[in-house]
């Protein structure tokens, strides 16, 4: 009898040890629940976004294509930039100090406009790294609540059997003895079979500010994107494959990966909402689209720098 106290002792220890650790765990993931990646302020962008009619704005400026590629022309356009660079190419023709200035002036005026647009790519990269570290974070913690719960569950099933293998040493009646170790066999399978749980633990997680959201549907509804950055993400011009734009070829990967071809589960999906009960596979799959929007948004920076280099073969 002393045996059993003693193992229930520790049992009970146990036990106690890992309610205090979640418990840390949960004060802890309170400053997680809500977004703290948004900026402090809004800025009221302009909500015009550049021409899609791309084709024709080549073709409009064709005296350019000698000097730029058809993407640095799109983005002289986008950036309202067009005529300083054709004023540059009239004053290259003269020599004088006063025609050199003019172009270095105008060359300052444009790479002002090329600044900002790539602060605005550092700005919305910088949103999506944040996003993805506080969803790892939690998705981090719900693994932590399902491996504790998968703990507890195989520790009662060693409890359950060891009791009842105790129990029945004891019990000194034969029929007693066998239901106490059946039933001590048929709980403990339970706790075991209980551990196979596929969805697991939920826990809320909040994202009014949906950066993803305006991705998969395709439509700048809300103020999370600065024309210029949408145009880039939108333009099929700027993808590796002209007939989807950036964020197409993004949308075409995720519904084969994240949601196994199934629209319209996706389209239902929580991950494009304004939050709610997420699950460990849900938070897991947020977290990698968002790494993906991160590295799509910062591989349009490789745009802009062949522009500049453009631009200073234009000036020399």
């Amino acid at each position: 009898m002393k045996k059993l106290f003693y193992f229930f002792v520790i049992i009970v220890s146990l036990t106690s040890c890992v309610s205090k650790k979640n418990l840390v765990i949960k004060q802890n993931i309170l400053t997680l629940r809500d977004s703290y990646c948004k900026a402090p302020f809004k800025y009221n962008y302009t909500n015009k976004i550049p021409s899609y009619n791309s084709d024709s704005i080549i073709a409009a400026n064709k005296e350019l294509k000698g000097m730029f590629s058809d993407q640095s022309i799109l983005i002289l356009n986008a950036l309202d930039n067009l005529d300083e660079v054709h004023k540059i190419i009239e004053l290259k023709k003269e020599s004088s100090l006063e025609s050199q200035v003019k172009v270095l002036q105008l060359k300052t005026k444009i790479n002002s406009k090329i600044t900002i647009a790539l602060t605005e790519l550092d700005a919305v990269a910088a949103e999506f790294d944040c996003e993805g570290e506080r969803v790892a974070q939690i998705g981090n913690y719900v693994d932590n609540l399902n491996e504790s719960r998968n703990n507890k569950l195989i520790l009662y099933s060693i409890v359950t059997g060891a009791a009842a293998s105790i129990a029945g040493g004891i019990v000194k009646d034969n029929g007693w003895s066998n239901a106490i170790d059946i039933g001590g066999g048929v709980l403990g399978a339970g706790f075991g079979l209980a551990t196979l749980n596929p969805k697991g633990k939920k826990v809320e997680f909040i994202h009014q500010r949906n950066l993803l959201r305006d991705v998969w549907k395709e439509k700048l509804e809300s103020p999370n994107f600065p024309p210029f950055i949408w145009y880039m993400y939108t333009e099929k011009k700027f993808s590796i494959k002209e007939n989807l734009s950036i964020i197409g070829n993004i949308k075409e990967r995720w519904l084969h990966y994240q949601f196994d071809n199934d629209k319209e589960t996706a389209d239902k999906s929580v991950i494009f909402s304004d939050g709610g009960y997420y699950r460990a596979d849900d938070l897991h799959n947020r977290a990698a689209m968002l790494n993906q929007m991160q590295s799509a948004t910062r591989t349009i920076n490789q745009t802009i720098n062949y522009l500049l280099l453009d631009l200073d073969k234009l000036i020399l």
